[in-house]
């Protein structure tokens, strides 16, 4: 038996209807796959950091003796 709180309404799972444990299982699937894409997007933000100190470092190193004048 478990308790979902829906509106402030607590309902036993045991007691739903098949389609509205059918809806629960797709609201928790789609629950998963938005905390799936946002670890996703998480990794490619850091990479995206590190990406971009790299190109600075680079940049850095290879106008280092360059004189302007």
């Amino acid at each position: 038996m478990a308790i979902i709180n829906i509106d402030n309404v607590d309902y036993d799972t045991d007691n739903l209807s098949a389609e509205a444990k059918a809806q629960l299982a797709s609201l928790s699937f789609a629950d998963q796959e938005i905390a799936r894409l946002n670890g996703q997007l998480a990794m490619a933000q850091t990479a995206r950091i590190a990406y971009a100190n790299a190109l600075k470092a680079s940049l850095t190193v290879s106008t280092e003796g360059l004189t302007i004048g």
